[in-house]
């Protein structure tokens, strides 16, 4: 197995666990928290789809599609203490823009090489992530890094077991 289809793979879990776990929640369970100084689900959901934009965009610039107007910021960490609804989409324009932006992460690893990904990843990323190769791993892996945050909250609305 060549290293874009173990990514492939890797997102397409990624895809199937949080599509699963969002897929019974209501608007106003996404803003939840699992735990005192957590994060909800839809701060989560807006970080994730706003990170990971960014992270393609470093993988392949410019493969990533554009966000909303002021997305970024309403999913910064100056806003991620805001228990305002109106400061957050829905579950559907989250999941909308999820599967944008996973069309193109899919798009973006089929146009790499594997001397693609052997290169040096940008400067920003370096420190960590030394390929474009490592960071690509992270692109695919941040979902799975959030999603074992929304069991507990899951748990308390009695939800069933997806997984």
């Amino acid at each position: 197995m060549r290293a874009q289809e173990v990514l492939k793979a890797s997102l397409k879990m990624s895809q199937r666990v949080y599509s699963s776990y969002v897929s019974d929640l209501t608007d106003e369970e996404l803003m939840l928290r699992p735990g005192p100084g957590c994060n909800h689900i839809a701060w989560q959901l807006g970080h994730l789809i706003s990170s990971n934009t960014s992270i393609l965009n470093a993988v392949l610039p410019d493969a990533a599609p554009s966000l909303p107007e002021g997305f970024d910021q309403k999913h910064g960490k100056s806003n991620s203490g805001s228990d305002d609804p109106k400061d957050f989409l829905t579950k559907d324009q989250y999941v909308a823009l999820f599967s944008k932006l996973d069309d193109a992460i899919f798009a973006a690893i089929d146009r790499l090489s594997e001397a693609d990904l052997d290169q040096p990843s940008p400067e920003a990323w370096r420190g960590k992530f030394p390929t474009i190769g490592s960071l690509a791993v992270v692109l695919v892996a941040h979902t799975m890094m959030h999603v074992g945050q929304w069991v507990p909250i899951r748990r308390k609305l009695q939800k069933p077991v997806l997984i």
